[in-house]
């Protein structure tokens, strides 16, 4: 299945300057963008609609990764994304020029979160990204299948206008 994900270059401007800022403790943010799917031909076009940064209380104090966020995080994306009908990205930055790729860690932790949105939209799939300072990369977990699927083409809809083939 060819997943796709569609972003407005100004969506990007955002998550960049969230991601970006210092937190107390933790060594990086996190974030939730909520998106709105389509069927295409041969898979699925994903639209990012907005962002939901985590707020500074809901991360955890661990210093063995870059950002641990608790329950308080999830529940709140959770109730989001069922209150409005969307799908669900987790979204970290990797601070690098490059095609990102997640860490041993992220893949861990992602396998265990992400399939928790089925509990509130069963109908949609949801995912996790990592983007570095020029480019994207990301894992969707489509309805039904068991592993997730590679994003495979990023789209930054805007001027200028950027396509990013993986």
């Amino acid at each position: 299945m060819k997943v796709e994900f569609k972003i407005p270059t100004g969506l990007v401007h955002e998550i960049r300057t969230d991601l970006a800022r210092p937190h107390a403790y933790a060594a990086e943010r996190v974030g939730f963008i909520h998106c709105r799917v389509a069927a295409i031909r041969d898979g699925i076009i994903v639209i990012g609609e907005g962002y939901r940064p985590v707020e500074d209380e809901d991360y955890l104090d661990d210093a063995t990764v870059g950002a641990m966020i608790g329950a308080g995080a999830i529940r709140k994306a959770l109730q989001f994304a069922y209150q409005n009908r969307v799908s669900m990205f987790h979204i970290h930055m990797h601070e690098h020029s490059g095609r990102p790729w997640f860490s041993r860690v992220d893949l861990r932790e992602n396998a265990k979160f992400v399939p928790d949105f089925w509990n509130v939209r069963p109908e949609f799939p949801h995912g996790a990204l990592v983007l570095s300072l020029d480019s994207f990369n990301g894992l969707c977990w489509v309805p039904d299948q068991q592993k997730p699927f590679r994003i495979s083409k990023f789209s930054i809809v805007g001027a200028p206008l950027r396509i990013i083939r993986l």
